[in-house]
């Protein structure tokens, strides 16, 4: 079953609904495929499907998402739900699976907008039963309504981390504590943002809220961690760390982690858009103009896949590539187009002022980015930080030479999760850039798919 159209969105989150919207309403046909069951994204999961009894304990930001829900849902578009995209080429020929059957889409033009993902938090013990990120968490209580029955441990840094713990908190949740690994060190660099940041108040008051709120609850809250070790035999029995140079010890059996969010890539990556390294983010994201329009002419990439500003950003970069679209297709001109940008970037762009202070506060540890040599750093393969140093101390060009001699980024995750310990690992031990390092390179299947599928491709096709 093959399907055209002239415009396919991939993700159905702030950014991918924006986008759909922005171009159905100048009469683009488009398409949206979605992993989910609803459409939201991650951040609005669930939202007009919500199986909380109060949506409210997860604050008004998240119900704020049920007008942009429901506007998506009667747009003039075609959404194809439960469907994962595991092809994709340069001309605009997509592969998905919907429910276990396989379609083809093609389009004239396609808007990347799968959001971010969740950095990898590697340590000893990370890979236990027991130890979760954060963001699993939170996909839990959207999901299933499904809190913690024990009081959990919240370890690493950034404002999603803050914002579970206050969730947990009004949904009655004992926080048995938080384990803080942001250094002190960063405070000074990122104060000379704050004057930008300060168009952004809302943001700074909403984070001076939940701390407020969990201090209110006595949470013990340890600064300035480091060195963290997940203890017990298969399953986590216990967290050991050094707090400001004092050894710590909570005795614990789940373990929530967050180290921040990067772009998620594999996609982009696999249309052959082109990436750099953004140094204050410590991520690659694409290579994208004002519009969003990368480095491929019929690729766009919108929201927290193109680089990290958060959901309300990517909503309104999201309508931006929309309105680019139509004008590339004819259907609005140019003056039309930059008259109905003009507030939407001027919106856009004081969401985006508080971005570079909270990419500072919260920069990621050197430590924590290049693990000891005893650290899992591909969890799926079993492959150790320390062989990865070997590699490099022996030559090793790059993390594609070490995938082909030691199956790292092979699994099923494909280097999702593994891929910037890796890429941190070479560059830490060859003292280059992460540029000049260069990333895992990404090839279909994009998702894992089965044989009985590829073999139903051709059978479907001829229906």
């Amino acid at each position: 079953m093959q399907s055209a159209y002239q415009m396919v969105v991939i993700g159905a989150g702030p950014a991918g609904m924006a986008a759909a919207q922005t171009a159905a309403r100048q009469g683009v046909e488009v398409a949206v495929i979605d992993e989910q069951p609803h459409p939201g994204g991650q951040i609005y999961r669930n939202v007009n499907a919500s199986p909380l009894a109060d949506i409210d304990l997860l604050g008004k930001d998240y119900v704020f998402g049920r007008q942009l829900v429901q506007g998506f849902e009667y747009a003039h578009l075609d959404y194809f739900a439960n469907s994962g995209v595991w092809f994709l080429d340069r001309a605009g020929e997509l592969g998905i699976v919907q429910d276990g059957v396989h379609r083809r889409v093609s389009a004239q033009r396609i808007v990347i907008a799968c959001g971010a993902q969740e950095r990898a938090m590697p340590f000893p013990g990370w890979d236990k039963a027991g130890v979760m990120t954060a963001g699993a968490a939170q996909i839990l209580m959207k999901s299933a309504a499904m809190v913690p029955s024990e009081a959990p441990v919240l370890a690493g840094n950034g404002p999603l981390l803050l914002l579970l713990a206050w969730q947990y908190l009004r949904a009655g949740v004992r926080l048995r504590a938080i384990v803080d690994t942001a250094q002190s060190a960063n405070r000074w660099p990122a104060l000379r943002y704050f004057p930008q940041a300060i168009a952004a108040s809302d943001y700074l008051f909403k984070g001076l809220k939940l701390v407020s709120a969990i201090r209110r609850a006595r949470v013990p809250w340890f600064r300035e961690a480091s060195d963290l070790r997940a203890l017990g035999e298969e399953r986590l029995s216990a967290l050991h760390f050094t707090c400001r140079g004092k050894p710590q010890h909570i005795d614990t059996t789940l373990l929530l982690l967050h180290q921040g969010v990067i772009p998620a890539l594999q996609i982009a990556a696999a249309a052959g858009c082109e990436t750099r390294w953004n140094s204050l983010q410590q991520c690659w994201q694409p290579q994208v103009d004002d519009w969003g329009q990368s480095s491929v002419d019929s690729v766009f990439v919108a929201g927290d896949a193109a680089g990290i500003g958060g959901a309300r950003a990517a909503w309104l970069g999201g309508q931006l590539a929309g309105l680019q679209l139509a004008h590339q297709l004819g259907l609005i001109d140019a003056v039309k187009r930059d008259k109905l940008a003009q507030p939407i970037r001027k919106a856009r762009a004081r969401h985006l002022a508080i971005r570079p202070f909270l990419d500072t506060w919260y920069r990621v540890a050197e430590s924590s980015l290049v693990p000891g040599d005893e650290t899992l750093a591909c969890r799926c393969e079993e492959v150790s930080v320390g062989e990865i140093r070997t590699l490099a101390a022996m030559g090793c060009t790059g993390p594609n030479q070490a995938k082909a001699f030691t199956r790292c980024g092979m699994g099923p995750c494909q280097g999702r999760f593994c891929g910037s310990t890796v890429e941190q690992v070479f560059a830490s031990e060859t003292a280059a850039s992460p540029q000049q390092i260069g990333r895992f390179n990404t090839r279909p299947p994009l998702k894992p798919v089965t044989l009985g599928q590829i073999a139903g491709i051709a059978h479907n096709e001829q229906r």
